[in-house]
């Protein structure tokens, strides 16, 4: 603990000065206030901690957090103990309350309390200094509130330590102490580098866009992504509900225009989003996991599987909607997810913080995959994504494990490859997809076809009402059907001589309807007035027929 901290509680010397060469010093010693070694002299002011104990109790303490990361702070003073002392029995606090321990060293550790239906965890460091101990609890999960577990968790810590401080062993604290100093890390102090620390450098909207080390990639995602946004309000763009014209024009992913020589779109539809709400949601989500993943990854594997994963998932998209308009990076964000599920599986991070973060991912997956479940989610973007995302998770666990920039760089061509040739077959899969649902839709228009060509079928001696009933009930029924089911298969990835095929078949069935609708109004006006523009229909209609008759035989 530094001098300055130590003048705080020192019974000897309450009184610091300044000094022109050394800054801050301690009137009693006259030496620097900031050194990192503690004073010989040092003694603890027992009136002043109980001074503190009485006005930190009457303090009012919020116990709902909410925000980004909620989370809340405050301290456990002590007097009578010495700061080795009092690590172990915060440690033996945290035993007694059942939460497991994690990073550990000689200034504290963290701890990870349980899984519950007030939140998904939460992450409490543990910081011991003099006369005082300093708490931190912080949800792992990405929920916006902790509906007061973190105060709970504070209030608990300091409940359970004042009672096992009234009955303490000295010597126990001695041993105790001397064992657990073996687990405390020896190059580096592990409590300043918890999973869940760049979270707490969000401390306002502004900061979510700030690029810094260990979270700079994820910012500019962020922000390319609202740029997008806001361009295309400014261009006309509903900023609610936009039509699928408009994603299109943005560049949405869509099968038939994606399987139609624009592959761009795997990209593009990345960065568009279908309303203000679904930017925020996805946003939210693409900070939190970039805050976790960043700083493990680095700015260019963290590049490289969002885009990569992204791709995937929108041509699993692709081949897995035949007329459905996709947009959003939320291929790219389960991709995300699953690298960092991947991750957790592995031994790159601490045991404890795996578990803990482990489940807090695991709902939030499993949560929004059944939530995709509904009518105009693509859930086979996410899909795609989170699987691609788990398999470059651990493609890139060697190269994480032992850090060699050949080895990184040739992992990510590999994934390249594997990802490209995975698309193509997913895109080639969708063409013959589409040919194998093209033969069965041509099969359901020749039986309209043929149910609506009954009117030619009719005996001579037919009423005119029942000639009527056959026209509505049958003919226009059935004519208007087979150029709704033709316009659906028109959107098939198809060779072009069947488009002009299905082409003529629809105009087609258009002079076929007006036909109809020509013989129906002459019967029932009972005139012939009409019957010019029914030679023209049949004439028409013969032309088309001798047309594709002519094709086929070419063919």
């Amino acid at each position: 603990m530094d001098r300055l901290h130590q003048l705080e509680y020192c019974k000897i010397c309450q009184h610091r000065k300044f000094d022109s060469q050394q800054g801050i010093i301690c009137k009693l010693t006259a030496a620097k206030a900031d050194f990192e070694e503690s004073c010989d002299r040092f003694e603890i002011d027992q009136a002043n901690i109980e001074k503190q104990k009485q006005r930190a109790t009457g303090e009012h303490k919020e116990r709902l957090s909410f925000g980004f990361s909620p989370r809340q702070t405050d301290s456990v003073l002590y007097g009578d103990l010495t700061p080795e002392q009092a690590y172990v029995l915060a440690w033996e606090t945290v035993q007694k309350l059942g939460w497991e321990t994690g990073y550990s060293s000689a200034s504290g550790f963290v701890a990870y309390t349980g899984f519950s239906l007030a939140s998904w965890s939460e992450e409490v460091q543990v910081k011991v200094g003099i006369a005082r101990i300093d708490l931190k609890s912080e949800c792992t999960g990405n929920q916006p509130f902790d509906w007061g577990k973190n105060r709970r968790n504070i209030e608990d810590f300091r409940k359970t330590f004042e009672k096992l401080h009234r009955s303490f062993d000295v010597e126990m604290l001695a041993e105790k102490y001397n064992e657990l100093s073996v687990q405390f890390a020896a190059d580096i102090d592990q409590l300043d580098h918890p999973p869940l620390i760049k979270k707490g450098k969000i401390t306002s909207v502004f900061s979510l866009f700030v690029p810094q080390k260990g979270y700079f990639v994820t910012p500019i995602i962020v922000m390319l992504n609202v740029l997008v946004f806001l361009l295309m309000i400014a261009f006309g763009v509903s900023p609610l509900l936009p039509d699928g014209e408009q994603l299109l024009h943005w560049g949405a992913n869509f099968r038939p225009y994606t399987l139609d020589g624009q592959g761009w779109r795997l990209i593009t539809h990345l960065f568009v989003h279908i309303g203000v709400f679904h930017l925020l949601m996805n946003m939210y989500a693409l900070v939190y996991i970039g805050l976790l993943l960043e700083p493990y990854l680095g700015k260019t594997r963290l590049a490289f599987a969002y885009l990569l994963s992204g791709i995937v998932g929108g041509a699993t998209s692709v081949f897995w909607h035949e007329f459905e308009v996709s947009a959003g990076a939320s291929g790219a964000i389960f991709g995300l997810y699953g690298v960092f599920l991947a991750m957790l599986t592995t031994n790159l991070m601490e045991k404890s913080a795996r578990k803990s973060l482990l489940i807090s991912i695991g709902v939030f997956v499993f949560y929004n995959l059944a939530n995709g479940m509904k009518a105009g989610i693509d859930n086979a973007a996410h899909i795609g994504g989170l699987v691609s995302g788990l398999l470059i998770g651990y493609a890139y666990y060697p190269e994480l494990k032992t850090p060699n920039l050949k080895l990184k760089y040739a992992t990510m061509g590999a994934l390249l490859l594997v990802a490209s040739a995975g698309s193509l077959v997913l895109m080639r899969n969708s063409i013959e997809r589409d040919f194998a649902h093209y033969q069965a839709d041509m099969q359901k228009f020749a039986r309209m076809e043929e149910e609506a060509l009954g009117l030619y079928r009719m005996q001579p001696n037919s009423s005119d009402e029942q000639i009527l009933a056959e026209i509505e009930n049958n003919g226009i029924k059935n004519w208007e059907a087979s150029i709704a089911l033709l316009d659906s298969v028109d959107h098939y990835e198809l060779p072009s001589g069947l488009h002009d095929h299905i082409h003529k078949l629809r105009l087609y069935c258009d002079l076929r309807l007006k036909s109809y609708g020509a013989i129906s109004r002459a019967i029932s006006e009972k005139t012939r007035k009409y019957d010019t523009a029914i030679m023209n229909y049949n004439a028409a209609i013969e032309d088309i027929l001798r047309e594709m008759g002519a094709t086929q035989d070419e063919n």
